[in-house]
């Protein structure tokens, strides 16, 4: 699937023309959900599975503290089971980053 050029601000450090929605997905969609406007949203809606999405939450752990408990509301997600708001994840994040 060809990713729209609307979308080529969200991926600024890759090669967007290398970019496969099928291949990336995951990484489509953490970008999306964590930098993406109302457009992008939308078009990440309508080309993935609401499960594709939540898994993208489960699973990454790229996401600011405010983006996920945003869309853990959004999608109906626990917090506990959203890896990046894990206590023992945010202490290691503040081990190499301690600012």
């Amino acid at each position: 699937m060809k990713i729209p050029d609307f979308l080529k601000k969200y991926f600024w450090d890759v090669d967007f023309n290398g970019l496969d929605a099928n291949t990336h997905s995951l990484f489509i969609v953490e970008r999306i959900l964590e930098y993406g406007d109302e457009t992008a949203t939308s078009w990440m809606l309508d080309n993935f599975s609401k499960e594709q999405i939540k898994q993208t939450l489960l699973e990454r752990k790229g996401f600011s503290k405010k983006s996920a408990n945003y869309w853990s509301l959004i999608l109906n997600i626990p917090k506990d089971k959203i890896s990046c708001l894990n206590r023992s994840y945010q202490q290691m994040q503040k081990s190499h980053w301690p600012y």
